[in-house]
């Protein structure tokens, strides 16, 4: 099962210039949370930060009673055994064949047996749909499937944290709905607290049970799927909407008279559009973390927009009957398969 993790002022810096100050949340153990922002903004130096691999300025990041931000480094390797990482690209050795690449971690941190690391590599390698492909070196497949093998690495210490840095970067929206479905698949499976940098919006909008915002210097919103999409806030109505109007700018923020004149000129930005359902396993069954469609809504006293929560056949948010995903491999979604697809 996952962990949670709680960040508390987290504050970072490069040569006195500031990334983001005093952000402060929490991942909920087993969910999958979503962090979102305009380029630029630090979402992948958060993400290093919370394995350890950068250093913040001030604040802590809690784990199971353990400080990453200033724990030794015996205990910070201990505490990143915890964690499995997709980077973008996959970040795969270009010499080594997916087998080798997925079985690197194990032969580099654990005294198994050569018959045990088979046995959990090819597990891992069935999970994300690659049968039929390990002995293929990176170079001579797709950059969705390089990304699969990145997680089946990703997953074979079998962590209770997985982060996730743009995993869709790259990668044509039919890809995109097939990883998205891999990601809710694998939660599922595995209980692991997921963490999600991403720009994809119908990502951000059918995939987590929770979203954040970065925004100047600063976390602008976190907090349930529901509370983010339904949010008055304007940066989060900009770029949940992904519109030009509002305070995000080409260069991050806009200057008072770029405000000012849209202002003068009557500009509003667009109304709300409805909240998908949130996208279910290949299975069938729900999630772990699922709450009923509308409830924080209810619970808050907020009206949803217009249309929200109403079932699509052809929307990527519709759950996906189990029958449809019956010949996919485990934990793979329907239509996640071997060979030069994502």
């Amino acid at each position: 099962m996952g962990v949670e993790i709680r960040v508390d002022g987290l504050t970072k810096s490069f040569g006195g210039a500031p990334v983001w100050r005093d952000v402060s949340l929490t991942l909920p153990s087993g969910e999958i949370s979503v962090l979102l922002g305009p380029s630029g903004t630090g979402k992948s130096v958060f993400l290093k930060c919370l394995v350890g691999l950068l250093k913040p300025d001030r604040g802590h990041i809690l784990i199971e009673g353990h400080d990453i931000a200033t724990c030794r480094e015996r205990e910070l390797y201990r505490v990143r055994r915890l964690f499995g990482v997709l980077f973008q690209d996959g970040a795969l050795f270009g010499s080594m064949n997916l087998y080798d690449n997925v079985a690197f971690p194990l032969r580099e941190h654990t005294r198994r047996s050569e018959n045990e690391i088979r046995s959990i590599v090819m597990s891992k390698i069935e999970m994300v749909g690659l049968l039929g492909a390990e002995r293929k070196l990176p170079g001579e497949i797709s950059g969705g499937m390089r990304k699969r093998a990145g997680l089946a690495r990703a997953l074979v210490l079998d962590p209770e944290i997985i982060l996730f840095d743009e995993p869709d970067s790259g990668l044509d929206p039919v890809r995109t709905a097939y990883l998205n479905q891999l990601i809710v698949d694998l939660n599922q499976q595995t209980g692991a607290t997921f963490l999600i940098v991403t720009h994809d919006i119908n990502t951000a909008r059918t995939v987590p049970d929770n979203i954040g915002l970065l925004y100047h210097r600063h976390l602008a919103m976190f907090g349930p799927r529901e509370m983010c999409l339904c949010s008055q806030e304007p940066v989060v109505r900009q770029f949940l909407n992904a519109q030009r109007v509002g305070p995000i700018g080409m260069s991050e923020e806009k200057d008072a008279d770029e405000l000012a004149a849209e202002a003068a000129a009557g500009v509003e930005l667009a109304a709300l559009p409805p909240i998908p359902l949130q996208l279910g396993p290949s299975n069938g069954e729900p999630r772990p973390s699922q709450r009923p469609p509308g409830q924080w809504c209810a619970d808050n006293d907020v009206t949803p927009p217009p249309g929200s929560f109403e079932p699509d056949p052809s929307s990527a948010a519709s759950p996906v009957p189990a029958s449809a995903g019956a010949a996919a491999p485990a934990g793979a979604g329907p239509g996640v398969a071997g060979g030069d697809g994502p």
